[in-house]
């Protein structure tokens, strides 16, 4: 990830868009996904939790 700096643009001003590229681009979230090892059957459990999570916060939100 490269922010150029504009001309005008101070420091602070920089970091902060470049802060908002790294945040909008999902590096972060894909970083921390791969931090540890995860098999595949308990990803597919994870998928399940958050499916039926889900699906509860729809029925409650519809009620």
């Amino acid at each position: 990830m490269t922010v150029q700096l504009r001309q005008g643009e101070s420091q602070d001003e920089l970091l902060r868009r470049f802060r908002k590229q790294v945040a909008n681009s999902g590096i972060l979230g894909d970083l921390r996904k791969r931090r540890w090892f995860v098999s595949r059957g308990e990803k597919r459990r994870m998928q399940r939790k958050r499916a039926i999570r889900k699906a509860r916060q729809r029925r409650r939100r519809k009620s």
